[in-house]
């Protein structure tokens, strides 16, 4: 990766999570920016990358789901080796942030996640603590989660998930499985907490909420429908205005009409892709909980027809969104980073381009609404579709 001790990259249209800017450049020193300026202010004396002809700069995306990626998956080896496999794989289309998800496993393999993500933190850039889906889940809902692994809270699980870290933790449960005040107890630890897999009512839900629970994982997939005599929990996503919900938006999972019903509550969105290891890989098939899952139609099915996470990455969501749900780009940007940032606390430092954030940025073709090239912390990388994992796009460089 390389990195220029302060440089600027100019583009037609900048979006810095809020707005957006015509004909501007952000200037980035060291890892971070410290403005975002009209390009007839750059001076002299600055480096200059500048973007072809229409393209947009915009935050980097950050994944709150991330199973696994070129061919590894988190629960099959939790360990550091496999979360840098799954960061490479998924940076190529404009992951620069994400969480490793392990899904419903023995606590065993939740204590070897957890000790490997932490190992990262700090280390690799990308990796911004874990993401720990279940197993306190409803067997009713387990989707593609072994039910034989869902369990209740012990007190060596409330122990380990209220240890102190230094990356973040989140943790999707259904309210319904865990004992009152747990979910208050794991969020005055600075534990993120989400639904999910869950069949809780909506007063259940709602007294979830009012314990600190601020997400909801996957809205839709595996979850009590909501329905004229029970809302459930999506109608407690959609009616409040401090949650954050989760979308995959890939065509498969949730029908597009579905999800732009939901854009019309008052819940933040937010985009994950729930990617599994096809996702920046070669192979058509892996194992999880030695069951098969094979690549079928862009489908990651078992062989009973249950959909087991997805084959989708974050610059396909953001297209997807655009396509499928019909919303401006720039909305489906907020959705692929400043909301997720701001959903794990992190907001004053990731997901937007303003002064004092990460330099975590991604260029977009707006024609194709493809990522062209990210840069994480200020070092720039390739993306897939024009370039090898790694190397540098040409982009014109000037001083002026």
């Amino acid at each position: 990766m390389n990195v220029s001790t302060r440089f600027a990259v100019a583009a037609d249209h900048i979006f810095d999570g809020r707005t957006k800017h015509e004909n501007a450049a952000v200037v980035i020193e060291g890892s971070q920016i410290s403005s975002l300026i009209p390009q007839s202010e750059l001076t002299m004396d600055l480096s200059i990358q500048s973007l072809p002809l229409g393209f947009w700069l915009a935050p980097g995306f950050i994944d709150l789901q991330v199973n696994g990626g070129g061919d590894v998956l988190f629960n099959e080896s939790p360990t550091p080796e496999t979360i840098t496999k799954m960061v490479a794989a998924h940076r190529q289309f404009g992951t620069t942030a994400l969480l490793p998800t392990l899904i419903t496993d023995t606590f065993a393999k939740m204590k070897a996640a957890t000790g490997a993500a932490e190992s990262l933190v700090g280390k690799n850039r990308s990796v911004l603590g874990i993401h720990l889906e279940g197993p306190f889940l409803s067997p009713e809902k387990a989707g593609a989660h072994d039910p034989n692994l869902i369990r209740t809270p012990s007190p060596s699980d409330v122990e380990m998930l209220c240890a102190k870290r230094t990356g973040t933790l989140l943790v999707t449960l259904a309210p319904e499985r865990v004992p009152r005040e747990f979910i208050g107890r794991l969020v005055k630890s600075g534990v993120r907490v989400s639904l999910g897999h869950s069949m809780a009512t909506y007063t259940e839900t709602c007294a979830a909420t009012a314990e600190g629970l601020t997400g909801f994982t996957h809205l839709f997939n595996a979850m009590r429908p909501l329905t004229s005599r029970e809302p459930g929990p999506i109608a407690c996503a959609l009616e409040s205005d401090d949650v954050w919900f989760g979308m995959i938006v890939d065509g498969v999972h949730v029908d597009p009409v579905v999800l732009r019903i939901a854009l019309r509550g008052r819940g933040r969105p937010m985009l994950v892709t729930d990617a599994m290891p096809p996702v920046g890989g070669c192979r058509s098939n892996f194992y999880l909980h030695g069951r098969e899952i094979r690549l079928l139609d862009g489908r990651c099915l078992r062989a009973d027809g249950t959909l087991a996470g997805a084959a989708l990455d974050m610059g396909a969501a953001v297209r997807n969104c655009v396509n499928l749900l019909q919303v401006p780009l720039e909305d489906a940007l907020r959705f692929a980073s400043t909301n997720p940032a701001e959903f794990m606390g992190l907001g004053d430092v990731l997901g937007k381009l303003c002064p004092g954030h990460r330099a975590d940025m991604v260029a977009i073709d707006p024609a194709t609404i493809t990522v062209w090239a990210t840069w994480v912390a200020g070092g720039i990388e390739g993306a897939s579709h024009n370039s090898s994992v790694g190397s540098s796009p040409t982009i014109t460089s000037r001083t002026t």
